[in-house]
Order: structure tokens, then sequence, then C-alpha cells
């Protein structure tokens, strides 16, 4: 392998700095939106400087688009859009911001029959598995209107937040509805040998994910306990008004716009360091899921010449390691926003948790010889 180059060694501090900045700077961490559209403008302004003959070397004489082009420049504009999470965002947090009484109604009755953590429980398996029908946005949005009308005190909410966070991140791949990785993993393996259809992922995946939705239930009811004795609901830190929610619409915007250029500005470290390597390795170095567009990496390293085995490796790595930073996924962004949940409060469950997850499923998938296929 060719030593990095001076864009290389850039692009790695841009995504140095993504990880790092919003632990050490209190401005980038109450901005963290546009922190990320400024780090995605960043790395493909500087991917655009990249020489035409390092270009030739690494992809031959099929080079694709480089740095800034009408074609990137126009699906940033347009993706959150088109792809429904901009008008979903802010269509759901209208009808909760009308509905909210009927809610708080709802769980009040609720917890008259049921302990507060048995409906936790059910609330992180049902939200992880529908997820993939609902689409991760919606399960995120129902989430934490759910959350603010438990009687929960503050560290409890953002555990059980952070935790069924992760089961939104794993159930919605399950169907292309979920989310976009799934959608782009679909398209690419549609053709020989998978032929892929709707069901595809659910028959692949749905063995690993299915117990990892219901570990999250069983996880959150263990968090659960310790504010089962509160008896009066907290109140949320702010009462949303309707400028918060166009605002919130107005950020995701901003979030989703700002992943896509930081993976299309990540796009020639990726082919050049990550592609090359076993699926064992491949599977840690996807923890860049956590501060990347899993979707992007999705695009780049799913490949219909891939085993099942190593396919799945590649989907479990992304879909676990976005859980442990907020700008993993959307459902992330959008709990944390809601509940206020800072970065290190996040990190402080969410990469300990992220790594046990990592660990544990890296042992099933390459080292137990056991694989199933459900058919649907």
């Amino acid at each position: 392998m060719e030593p990095p180059t001076i864009i290389d060694l850039g692009l790695f501090a841009i995504v140095l700095t993504v990880l790092l900045g919003p632990f050490l700077v209190p401005k980038i961490e109450h901005n963290l939106e546009a922190f990320l559209f400024i780090m995605g403008v960043s790395a493909v302004t500087l991917s655009g400087f990249e020489t035409p003959e390092n270009l030739a070397r690494l992809y031959g004489e099929s080079v694709p688009h480089v740095g800034w082009n009408m074609h990137l420049i126009t699906e940033a504009v347009e993706e959150p859009v088109i792809k429904g999470i901009v008008p979903a965002v802010l269509v759901a947090g209208l009808l909760f911001y009308y509905g909210r009484d009927y809610v708080q109604k709802g769980i009040d009755t609720l917890l008259k029959a049921i302990p507060l953590k048995v409906l936790v429980f059910v609330m992180v398996i049902i939200l992880g598995l529908s997820a993939s029908l609902i689409t991760a946005i919606i399960a995120a949005l129902l989430l934490v209107e759910l959350i603010n009308a438990m009687p929960m005190d503050r560290k409890t909410r953002v555990n059980v937040a952070i935790i069924a966070c992760f089961s939104i991140g794993l159930g919605a791949v399950l169907t292309p509805v979920g989310e976009p990785l799934s959608t782009i993993a679909i398209t690419k393996l549609q053709g020989d040998p998978y032929n892929a259809s709707f069901f595809f992922l659910f028959n692949t995946l749905a063995i690993y994910v299915i117990p990892g939705c219901i570990a999250m239930g069983l996880l959150g009811m263990v968090f659960t306990g310790k504010a089962a004795e509160v008896k009066k609901k907290v109140a949320s830190a702010s009462e949303e008004t309707l400028k918060d929610v166009v605002i919130r619409a107005g950020k995701v915007y901003l979030f989703v716009m700002a992943l896509l250029l930081l993976g299309s500005g990540m796009k020639i470290i990726i082919d050049k360091y990550i592609l090359s390597i076993p699926p064992q390795i491949i599977y840690w170095v996807n923890m860049i899921s956590a501060i990347l567009d899993n979707a992007t990496l999705t695009a780049a390293e799913v490949s219909p010449m891939m085993g099942p085995e190593q396919l799945q490796a590649v989907l479990m790595g992304l879909l676990i390691s976005g859980g442990m930073l907020i700008p993993g996924n959307i459902p992330n962004i959008i709990s944390a926003q809601k509940l206020s949940i800072t970065s290190k409060e996040w990190a402080r469950l969410g990469i300990p948790l992220g790594l046990i997850l990592m660990a544990v499923y890296f042992v099933w998938v390459f080292y137990i010889p056991f694989y199933y296929e459900f058919h649907f």
C-alpha cells in the first residue's frame, strides 16, 4: 500500500475533529449540526484537491466524481426531502405537538395496569422491530414522546433513550423501508447471486437483530428499575412550541446534508484503506459509522461478491456502531435534540454498550458455527 498523501492526512484529521470536537468544545456541542455541515464541506473541498495521478492509481480508468460537482450539490440539497426524512420529522412533530395530551393520558392509563419497567421493556422492543415498517425516524419521534410522558428522572430518560436507539437502529434494517442503509443494501444485492427482494435483509439478519432488540428491552428494564419509585412525572426541560418543531426539522435537514457531504468527502480514504481489508477487521473498522453516514459506508462496502458471513459482518458492524455516538444515525440526533442529551452523556453509555455488543456479535458472526436464514 502506498503511503498516505497530504489529502489522506487532511481527511483523517477531519475524522478526528468530528470524533473529538463535540467532547472538547462546548460551542460545537450546542451547534452539532452546523459543525458537521462545516466538516462535510471541508471534506468535500479537500478531496477535490487530490491529483489526477493519485486518483488514476486508485481507480484506474473509471475515476468517480471527487470533490464538488453539480450532482453532489443537487443530491445534498434534495436528499433530505426526497427520501422523506425531513417531511416525516415535520409532520410527525406537528402530530405529536397537537396530540401530546392524548399520549400522556394513554401512558397514565397504562401505568395503572402495567409496571413502568415492563412498559419500557415492551416499548423498546416494539419500537425497534416496528422501525423497519414505520421508519427509524417515526420510531425515534414516538420514543421521545413516550419517554417524556413517563415518570422518570432525567438520568433514566437519557439511558432508556440511548438503549432504545440501539434497538431502533438494529430493527430498522429488516426492510428497505426502515432506513437508507437497508434501501441501499437491497439495491446493491438485487442481482445475482442474492436476487435480494423486500424481505432479503429480514431473512438474512433477523436471527441477529431480533435477539438484539429483545436484549435492549431487558437492559431498558434494568435501567428503569432504578427510577420505578418516582411518583411524579419530571417536567421536560422546556415546553415545546411550534417554532421548536420547525427548527428541529431544519436541524435534521442540515444533519442529513452534513452526513452525505462527509461520506462523499471521505470516499477516497474509504476506497483506499477500508475495502481491501478482511471482513474480521472491517467489522471493527466500521465503528467509524458512529460519526459517518452508514448509508454511504454501505454503498462503498456491500457487494454481491460477498459471502453471507461477510455480508452479515459488514452490516452488523455498521448497525451496532451507529448507536455509539449522537452523529451515528438520525434517531440518535432526534432523541438527543428533543431530550437535550449532550455528547458526553450519550458517550457515557453509548460507547461501552456499543463495544460490548460489537464483541458479542463478532464472536457470534465469525466463530459460532451457526447460520440460519428465515424465509418470509
